[in-house]
């Protein structure tokens, strides 16, 4: 088996082979192994402490990859692996894991997205343990009869304007998410990575504003080859929680799905931790439809 390259950058003729790669285990699995901004880094140029793992095996062919990226100032840096399906049961993921443990100076969060058995028992033989559950939650937009918004009073709600909203965004985001520094510690680069993406669309990315100040937000996202409507982010600022804000916007982003867009279903992500949120998705309809899970060294 060949060594792992580790690199700051995939080499642009090589980005094609690896996204081909994750594109056929996702087929495989049913779920990508890397996370939609690990494929953002995967191809978007250089970034400070992100590194790329690449493996192969014998005959030059690309075996394996994995990421790491180390941006948290305070947790570990944190790992995905994908290995190709036609090389899956030869060791291959357990020495891209292990060369995560390496790399990250054995201080290591991993994803096992979708919870798959093969996934998890790596994560355990590598000596991580469970401690973050995120859940997927599903429900059917067709036939739901859903209300009228209701706005606390003072607030109205307009769309995203790109280019002019950057930074009071950006200001908010970090201010509703400052306990989930992964969502929270979005940058200008990290935004015009997704308006970039062929899945943005202004028109379903809402902001909620008080005497010209944004309060509030609700990203919605269109899977359009799934016909699938996502609640990708919705933030609102501190001083206006628990007010009855985040319902209606959450209103505003589904009906925008439903009737708009014309969506069958809908799907969110949500820490299975966070029981409120749960409570209240579980309240509108949403159940779960599989679970990522997080491992990591003992600390």
């Amino acid at each position: 088996m060949s060594d792992v390259d580790v690199v700051d950058e995939v080499p642009a003729g090589v980005v094609p082979e690896v996204q081909r790669l994750i594109d056929a285990a996702a087929r495989q699995d049913g779920q990508y192994a890397v996370s939609e901004q690990g494929r953002i880094h995967l191809r978007g140029g250089p970034r400070e402490g992100v590194r790329h793992l690449l493996l192969r095996d014998g005959e030059g062919t690309l075996a394996g990859y994995a990421q790491l990226e180390d941006t948290d100032p305070v947790e570990a840096p944190a790992g995905e692996l994908v290995v190709a399906p036609t090389r899956r049961g030869h060791g291959y993921g357990r020495r891209l894991g292990q060369a995560l443990l390496d790399q990250s100076g054995r201080r290591l969060r991993m994803w096992a997205h979708g919870g798959h058995p093969a996934a998890r028992h790596l994560a355990q033989s590598l000596g991580l343990t469970l401690f973050r559950e995120l859940r997927q939650l599903r429900r059917p937009l067709a036939g739901w009869e859903l209300p009228e918004p209701v706005l606390p009073e003072g607030v109205t709600v307009r769309t995203f304007r790109p280019g002019e909203d950057d930074a009071d965004w950006l200001a908010l985001n970090a201010a509703a998410f400052a306990h989930h520094p992964e969502q929270g510690g979005l940058t200008q680069r990290d935004l015009d990575d997704r308006e970039a993406e062929d899945w943005f669309d202004a028109a379903g990315f809402f902001l909620a504003e008080r005497e010209g100040r944004l309060v509030g937000f609700h990203w919605t996202k269109v899977h359009a080859a799934e016909q699938l409507g996502e609640v990708y982010v919705l933030g609102v600022a501190p001083g206006e929680q628990g007010g009855g804000l985040g319902k209606a916007l959450t209103t505003v982003g589904l009906r925008h799905l439903a009737l708009d867009r014309g969506l069958p279903t809908a799907m969110l992500y949500v820490d299975a931790d966070n029981t409120a949120a749960v409570r209240v998705y579980e309240g509108l309809g949403f159940s779960t439809h599989e679970t990522d899970l997080m491992y990591r060294t003992e600390t």
